[in-house]
């Protein structure tokens, strides 16, 4: 991958935007997409959240269910 730095007016341009933005130059020409990074992407740093409530999680590690893994590649046909 390769990594840009923007000057800090570029960056105040792309700050802004919340969706896909098509990035062109003067005469038209597609450059590429900027795709900006938001609490919900998770990259960069940011931090990821769910969308569930941590009352729901909390619920649903408590829920055991299912069966070992050791059984389920036990059935599993050679």
């Amino acid at each position: 991958m390769t990594i840009l730095t923007v000057d800090s007016g570029t960056l105040s341009q792309l700050g802004n935007l919340a969706d896909l933005t098509e990035i062109r130059d003067e005469s038209g020409r597609v450059l590429g997409y900027f795709h900006p990074v938001t609490a919900t992407t998770g990259s960069g740093g940011n931090v990821r959240r769910s969308p569930f409530a941590d009352d729901e999680l909390r619920q649903r590690q408590q829920q055991r269910t299912g069966k070992p893994l050791s059984e389920v590649l036990a059935r599993l046909p050679s």
